[in-house]
């Protein structure tokens, strides 16, 4: 089978929208070829490009690497580990909780038929003779 083109919808804001339409005017191009450049720069580099512009491209160094790299402690890394552990934990328990409570609807659901007398229901009563104790 041959190559087949896809579409990729972008969306961003106007400003940007109007800065693009300025590069692809600069470079006499259309706006969808700036975007296919991105894309094929994108692809070609495996998704690791930096957007400078042209004045500054000579002066970046070779040695820098991009993106950075940044190294981090074990013990972080071990933290981090250790607080997912956690929030997997909770959301187990949360989820335990749910199921509780829906059990305790489905039982207060199942017993409704049952007549509830309210204590305020029973004080309201003035036909009935009144005890104090004491």
């Amino acid at each position: 089978m041959g190559n087949k083109n896809k579409t990729i919808s972008f969306r961003v804001n106007e400003d940007a929208f109007e800065t693009l339409r300025e590069i692809a005017e600069q470079r006499d191009i259309s706006l969808s070829a700036v975007f296919r450049d991105y894309v094929d720069m994108l692809v070609d580099h495996n998704g690791r490009v930096d957007v400078v512009p042209e004045d500054e491209r000579g002066e970046r160094q070779d040695s820098e690497e991009f993106p950075p790299s940044v190294e981090v402690p074990k013990s972080f890394i071990r933290e981090h580990e250790r607080l997912e552990l956690e929030a997997d934990h909770l959301r187990e328990q949360l989820e335990e909780h749910k199921q509780y409570l829906n059990h305790l609807r489905e039982q207060v659901d199942a017993d409704s038929d049952e007549e509830v007398i309210f204590l305020e229901d029973l004080d309201s009563d003035a036909d009935e003779p009144s005890f104090q104790i004491g």
